[in-house]
């Protein structure tokens, strides 16, 4: 059985050495969508997937750290990379250029390791992160599923790589949750939330 989670943020980034003049040449924003897919085969003692309230905790704040802020692709100009971190509070620097596509890539790792180091409480089984789909426009969306993410072909992504503002990590519950999640820690579930 299959659920779906659909968050929404709203960022900015320049997509280096895109096709699009005004994409690749010029800081713009989206309206993003993003929908997390997932599965069991079994269901909790609520009889669910997974308790989309769950959902709420770590991994709405990793999606939220790229709310009202730039995503910065660490191979772009160290000028241009120092003036936005100097003038924008919140914003994420990735090993990878911020297309949908590897938002989509991104998002699937965070949740993913976050699942995969998260002690369940209320009964889930074998839950996993089917596939993320990004929406990057009405029209236009990147989808992802484990393959994907994976994928050395499509640039390698080095989750250790990713640095978020000292703002965004400020604004989390536990402003050392994504030092942890590297670190290979394990998170337990509430009974309750």
């Amino acid at each position: 059985m299959k659920i779906r989670k659909l968050f929404r943020f709203e960022n900015a980034h320049i997509v280096r050495e895109c096709t699009t003049r005004r994409c690749s040449k010029s800081l713009h924003g989206h309206s993003y969508k993003v929908e997390l897919i997932f599965s069991s085969k079994r269901l909790d003692r609520g009889q669910m997937v997974y308790d989309f309230g769950l959902t709420k905790g770590m991994i709405k704040e990793f999606i939220d750290s790229f709310d009202h802020a730039i995503t910065l692709w660490c191979k772009d100009d160290p000028e241009y990379l120092r003036d936005m971190k100097r003038w924008s509070e919140r914003w994420v620097q990735i090993p990878v250029n911020p297309s949908a596509e590897q938002y989509a890539r991104l998002i699937f790792l965070l949740v993913e390791r976050v699942l995969s180091q998260t002690q369940m409480v209320n009964e889930e089984q074998g839950v996993s992160l089917d596939r993320v789909i990004v929406h990057e426009t009405d029209t236009g969306y990147a989808e992802a599923d484990a393959f994907d993410a994976h994928s050395k072909e499509y640039g390698a992504i080095d989750l250790s790589k990713v640095e978020f503002s000292k703002r965004v990590m400020e604004e989390w519950k536990n402003p050392n949750m994504f030092q942890e999640l590297l670190e290979g820690k394990v998170f337990k579930n509430p009974k309750v939330v």
